[in-house]
């Protein structure tokens, strides 16, 4: 297909209607890109058109990052058309069979967390709270650990985290059980791995021994090829270690609910988080505290974002994957994701600090390196957290032209993942 057949430019032979009688600047531009997305949205169909399609209408908003410095060869090309022009803002439905009563938005506001006393996070509203489907979900999560063998005799305490509860609160798309239980237990196990092998010492966890132990989860997620006696050896120290058998266990659940390509963004996402878990063994093993600086280029590599490759996934439907890693959306769901990991971080403070080899958390990184009483570094973090959130909700905005139900579906979820993390958080016995 020539460029021609795919936007129609002013070099092109058809160029789109001709100016009627009475147009305003801009006018002509509007209807030949509302010409040309009609063409996007009925053009070819099949396997990967549509998201082909999409894809060419990113292409054609550029980020404001992408442009060239003064002095660059290409500084005084024409300027980009208006974006507005470029991809007209469309109605998106948000269909959601899964869930009686649809998929919606409430909305931003100032929420109240901890104790009350500090600055409000702002931070979506919570679009679902049901207890009774939390309690079924949970329920069912708690059995598969004590198969899986994790928490074994702390099977109390892990039923009083509810990690059910924050699966159905950070998946509203969907009543499915069996999909929020997914949801469940891949956080669950991510969070058995980061207790026993990164945080817990009297569950094991022992800095120098962090590096190996993760990457033998990467071979129980994903099991490289046969290596005769030497896979074997594999398999059985991967049968022999209850996080493991929890990690593997959970990924074959996914594989249930999800595409290969779904599969591949969970499994290597779950990898890239475990780069950063290596810095914060070395930093503890030394007994260095990094700079604010350091951590955050860590902790954003290292947060809920993990979680959220699975919003499609629970969701039923797929994202495409080169829409998913579109820079401007992988930015919108990074931000998402380190302000969720920040309120992780505010709600774990005392905990963390009252420890003899604290883990790295943003509040007392602030505090050390500023010299400054705990409380102001708390409103520092609160206010990081509520730029980052600023910055999702602008992004939302950015891509709301977008004419992918699939993508605005899936940026919906990522609101409520991050609603649902603030509302768990101020209830898990974890954290309270």
């Amino acid at each position: 297909m020539d460029e021609c057949s795919v936007a129609r430019g002013p070099g092109c032979a058809t160029d789109g209607p001709a100016p009627e009688a009475g147009d305003g600047p801009g006018d002509a531009a509007r209807r030949a890109a509302a010409e040309r997305v009609n063409r996007l949205l009925s053009g070819p169909s099949g396997l990967g058109t549509s998201a082909a399609r999409i894809l060419d209408a990113l292409r054609t908003v550029p980020s404001p990052a992408d442009a060239p410095p003064d002095g660059h060869p290409d500084a005084h090309e024409p300027p980009a058309p208006d974006p507005a022009a470029a991809v007209p803002v469309l109605p998106t439905p948000l269909p959601s069979p899964t869930r009686v009563g649809g998929h919606f938005s409430p909305g931003y506001a100032e929420r109240p967390w901890g104790d009350g006393s500090f600055p409000p996070l702002y931070c979506p509203l919570t679009a679902r709270i049901d207890d009774n489907l939390a309690l079924v979900v949970n329920d069912r999560l708690v059995e598969w650990a004590a198969e899986v063998g994790i928490y074994a005799g702390r099977l109390d305490k892990f039923r009083n985290t509810g990690f059910g509860r924050l699966a159905v609160l950070g998946h509203p798309e969907t009543d499915d059980v069996d999909a929020l239980l997914l949801a469940a237990k891949m956080n669950a196990a991510w969070w058995a791995c980061d207790d026993y092998y990164a945080d817990e010492s009297d569950l094991g966890a022992t800095p120098t021994e962090l590096p190996p132990r993760l990457a033998l989860v990467m071979s129980a997620m994903d099991p490289p090829p046969d290596a005769g006696r030497y896979t074997a050896q594999v398999e059985e120290a991967v049968r022999s270690d209850p996080v493991l058998v929890a990690l593997r266990s959970a990924t074959g659940h996914l594989k249930r609910h999800a595409g290969p390509s779904q599969v591949m963004r969970v499994l290597n996402t779950t990898f890239q988080m475990y780069v950063s878990w290596t810095a914060y063994a070395a930093w503890r093993h030394l007994g260095e505290l990094p700079p604010v600086w350091r951590y955050l280029a860590a902790r954003q590599h290292d947060s809920f974002y993990t979680s959220m490759t699975l919003v499609d996934v629970v969701g039923g439907y797929q994202l495409d994957a080169n829409l998913f890693y579109e820079p401007r959306v992988h930015r919108a769901v990074m931000q998402a994701g380190t302000a969720s990991v920040i309120v992780n971080d505010l709600h774990s403070v005392e905990r963390e600090a009252a420890d003899d080899l604290p883990d790295c958390n943003v509040v007392l990184l602030i505090a050390e390196e500023e010299g400054c009483p705990l409380e102001e570094a708390v409103r520092a973090a609160v206010a990081m957290h509520n730029d980052f959130v600023r910055g999702f909700e602008d992004s939302q905005r950015e891509l709301a032209s977008v004419p992918s139900a699939e993508l605005q579906r899936f940026l919906l979820g990522v609101q409520s993942w991050m609603a649902g993390c603030l509302e768990w958080h101020g209830a898990s016995d974890r954290y309270t």
